[in-house]
């Protein structure tokens, strides 16, 4: 069976103490009882999380979506982007098959990153090992008014912006992802096609503003 795999790239820094790692923790849930009712992503949508702060981990390795079980998570340290693109580049390696002359592999993998501050380490380290790996798409989320979208924008032409980072937001992202998810599931299952950029999702939330 050829995955789908999705990976949630979660900043648990310092300053998402609170609401919006309380949000977070909220809005992963949301996302996994969403899918869970969609036919298409429950046969092919695999997830990973893997938070960053001062050094990051996979705190969930790519897990089918009936087994999936969201482990707590604190809101503590700096922030490591870079750290978290080199593992997310390793996890993609170890993770995903590779389509070979033999075999079929994984699809594409989907990407969704969020932070709401700045790299406290040499992101560019990290982002030029995850650029070696192909994925089928890449959203960054800037929650809130502090973080960097320039950075975000040297890692994915996608980006978007969340004026605050409070639950109601942070949500409404999350429930965007699902649908994300679910088309791209759908494509997929209907057509063996993969989701290649933002004009093929569906429109996102006015809580969830397109960086460009």
């Amino acid at each position: 069976m050829r995955k789908l795999p999705v990976y949630l790239v979660l900043d648990t820094s310092g300053s998402m103490t609170g609401e919006p790692i309380e949000a977070v923790k909220n809005g992963v849930q949301v996302l996994l009882s969403t899918l869970r009712q969609d036919p298409y992503a429950l046969e092919t949508a695999f997830l990973s999380v893997i938070t960053f702060s001062s050094s990051a981990s996979q705190i969930v390795p790519l897990t089918e979506l009936s087994m999936f079980q969201m482990p707590d998570i604190q809101a503590t340290g700096t922030t490591a982007l870079g750290d978290a693109l080199s593992l997310l580049a390793n996890k993609i390696d170890s993770e995903v098959t590779k389509t070979t002359t033999e075999v079929k592999g994984d699809w594409k993998p989907l990407v969704f990153l969020m932070t709401d501050g700045s790299p406290t380490d040499s992101w560019q380290k990290g982002l030029t090992e995850f650029q070696k790996r192909k994925v089928g798409l890449v959203v960054a989320c800037a929650a809130g008014q502090g973080a960097d979208t320039k950075v975000l924008k040297q890692i994915t032409e996608i980006v978007v912006q969340l004026d605050t980072a409070d639950s109601s937001t942070i949500k409404a992202f999350f429930k965007w992802v699902s649908a994300s998810v679910s088309t791209g599931s759908q494509k997929i299952e209907a057509g063996g096609v993969e989701v290649g950029g933002l004009s093929e999702l569906p429109p996102p939330p006015p809580e969830v503003n397109i960086v460009v």
